[in-house]
């Protein structure tokens, strides 16, 4: 299965300040972005918002081919997204709609474009570590996150493989075509996974929990 870089920027190592900058501020950003994605509602500022934080990604150094990566899956959903409500509530609700989509996406994208995967994973860690009173397992929590986000690029590249072998034999309009390998390696690789989280321990209730 080829590599493929979907929905979020893999890590590009980097001395920025946004590299040197505190996973806190970073997830504060993300939240605050997200956020006002449903405050706003002039599409001229959700551009504004969008520039700066497509601005901000390439001083990273990351640059501007795993920006159009992280945006690229989206375009035709968001086409889609955005002549329908252009339809429905005209083209400035329509553009501020998309535009808040892909301001929440490059604002990922910066997160996971200057923060190693072992950081995010301790971070998210550390944030979930107060709900432990309420149960919560943290490390259990990072452990699904983590097993995410292996997970969506091996199968959106599993994706991209079938899908250009169903072309090559002029099957790319046969949804059994599409849709059958994909469910099927998408299945022995949850099997696989699991059988190594087993083999290892992870992922288990421990021996008081079941108790």
């Amino acid at each position: 299965m080829r590599g493929h870089g979907f929905l979020l920027a893999n890590y590009v190592p980097g001395d920025s300040l946004v590299h040197r900058a505190p996973l806190a501020l970073k997830f504060l950003l993300v939240f605050a972005c997200g956020l006002a994605s449903f405050v706003t509602v002039d599409w001229r500022m959700s551009l504004a918002m969008l520039g700066a934080l497509c601005g901000l990604f390439l001083l990273t150094g990351a640059g501007p081919k795993r920006l159009w990566g992280a945006v690229r899956p989206l375009a035709a959903v968001l086409l889609v997204i955005g002549l329908f409500q252009w339809w429905q509530l005209g083209a400035p609700t329509a553009g501020r709609i998309v535009l808040n989509i892909l301001v929440c996406v490059v604002a990922a994208s910066l997160l996971t474009a200057t923060t190693p995967v072992h950081k995010l994973l301790d971070g998210v860690i550390r944030a979930a570590g107060p709900f432990r009173r309420l149960g919560a397992d943290p490390e259990r929590f990072a452990l699904t996150i983590g097993i995410m986000l292996r997970s969506i690029p091996y199968i959106a590249g599993t994706f991209a493989d079938v899908r250009d072998s169903a072309r090559a034999r002029g099957l790319e309009r046969n949804p059994r075509a599409l849709v059958l390998p994909v469910f099927i390696t998408s299945v022995a690789f949850a099997r696989q996974t699991g059988e190594a989280l087993a083999a290892r321990g992870l992922g288990e209730a421990d021996d008081e929990d079941e108790d």
